[in-house]
């Protein structure tokens, strides 16, 4: 067998140096005009993120009733397929279709053992689906409506992320408030409005939530301590504005905002944004059920530009300060892809606290920052160049004794831009426990997580 692989491996090299590489595939795009001059189309996009993990899980972590603590598991971090197209110089459509999170314990009943059927290919939904209208155009400024299904909302640019563009090995997920709680994987049933206006962009929109539940699992139960509310159902308003210094960013799906350029763009942008919604949340407190406002809001300051035009070189950069007020108490443990299924070592007061978890919602103050440096075009040769990063979130939940700090630290490499490009990234995070305060958690050492993303894009 070994002979056999030498030969083949020997064979395709010889093969491979005998055919002369092209430079002609330069259309990063699939496209079918409608008009003459191109100003009405119909495109599609496909995306798809492998990851390879090896994670070191919290404590107590099982995988399908085993202790595990270490795992290695492979999955499909995103896989979409985009449709969208201008139909007339007014009328824009968008939809999104795909699946997220999808390893082998993918669809396992509520993260339980309790034998409720479940089905691993019913993963792919729709994300979005929405029509625009436009309704004023002059020179690049604009303003459009629209509604339907969609990830516009407010408070900042990675609540809306383009996530085929994203410089980090993932996005900022604290920043989409409510994913699958009251929203489907951050989207909503919405009506908006966006647009251009000289220096400033903006988008203002008014969802309509969706119950809690609805969302597949199991409602929290009131407590204590803020939690999604089940009674008294209110619409949820939100509201982004943003100035360019320099150089607008592309406008045209709505909602998804541009990881980075990759210096193809001078951006300078300084943005606030905010989301609200009353009766957000509740709570008890002896007898009496009480009602929280959600309000969260943050401003911030992202920056993408050319170092080096001639070499490629581009720096790019984000820090913000957001405020996230669910509620009194208000605290969700979350990890992206979990690979775990439960837990011997519960902590009092919150759930799905296994694998690779960790506090990442709640009431307090969060300060996010980015930044990353694209080294020179052709530093690979033909295969590309590299792209170093470095991301902190800092979290100071109320219920939190110790601040969560989450570091992640990694490097691109840009084989084909964003259409082709293999990301590793090493991630720290705190582990906690129960304290002897009531809904106190301590600080209780610190685990990582190693993530290979390949990812493929057209």
């Amino acid at each position: 067998m070994f002979k056999v692989i030498s030969l083949l491996v020997l064979t395709s090299s010889v093969v491979m140096a005998q055919v002369k590489p092209t430079d002609d595939n330069t259309k990063n795009d699939i496209r079918y005009d409608l008009n003459t001059s191109g100003s009405h189309y119909v495109k599609i996009t496909f995306i798809n993120q492998t990851w390879l993990r090896l994670n070191e899980n919290n404590p107590g972590t099982t995988v399908l009733t085993d202790p595990a603590t270490n795992t290695f598991d492979i999955g499909l971090r995103r896989t979409r397929m985009q449709l969208f197209g201008q139909i007339t110089d007014r009328i824009f459509f968008y939809t999104q279709f795909g699946m997220n999170n999808f390893n082998k314990v993918n669809g396992f009943p509520g993260y339980n053992t309790t034998g409720t059927p479940s089905n691993r290919k019913i993963a792919a939904f729709f994300h979005d689906a929405l029509g625009e209208y436009e309704v004023l155009r002059k020179g690049n400024s604009f303003i459009r409506l629209g509604g339907g299904l969609t990830i516009v909302n407010g408070l900042s640019r990675f609540s809306q992320p383009g996530i085929g563009t994203i410089m980090t090995m993932d996005v900022p997920i604290f920043a989409q408030t409510t994913v699958d709680q009251t929203d489907q994987f951050s989207r909503k049933l919405a009506v908006y409005s966006r647009g251009q206006v000289g220096k400033i962009n903006f988008r203002v929109s008014v969802a309509d939530p969706f119950p809690i539940e609805t969302n597949g699992s199991v409602p929290p139960a009131l407590g204590v301590n803020s939690v999604f509310a089940q009674k008294r159902h209110k619409k949820q308003f939100d509201g982004l504005l943003i100035y360019n210094i320099f150089d607008t960013e592309d406008n045209t799906t709505p909602g998804y905002m541009t990881g980075t350029y990759l210096g193809k763009r001078k951006i300078l942008n300084i943005e606030a944004g905010f989301i609200t919604q009353k009766n957000g949340t509740w709570r008890k407190e002896g007898a009496d059920t009480l009602y929280s406002n959600m309000k969260l809001w943050s401003v911030a300051t992202y920056a993408d530009m050319p170092v080096n035009k001639e070499k490629g070189t581009a720096v790019s950069g984000y820090a913000g300060y957001f405020r996230t007020d669910y509620g009194k108490g208000y605290l969700r443990y979350n990890g992206s892809m979990n690979p775990a299924t439960g837990t011997t070592m519960p902590i009092t007061g919150v759930s799905g606290t296994q694998g690779n978890a960790y506090p990442m919602f709640g009431t307090g103050n969060v300060i996010y920052a980015q930044a990353g440096y694209k080294l020179k075009d052709g530093l690979l040769g033909r295969q590309g160049t590299l792209m170093p990063f470095a991301s902190l979130q800092h979290s100071d939940y109320e219920r939190l004794k110790d601040p969560m700090n989450l570091y992640n630290l990694g490097i691109n490499w840009l084989i084909k831009g964003h259409n082709g490009k293999l990301t590793l990234n090493y991630e720290n995070r705190p582990v906690y426990r129960s304290g002897s305060v009531v809904n106190g958690l301590i600080k209780d050492g610190r685990k990582g997580s190693w993530i290979l993303q390949y990812q493929v894009s057209i």
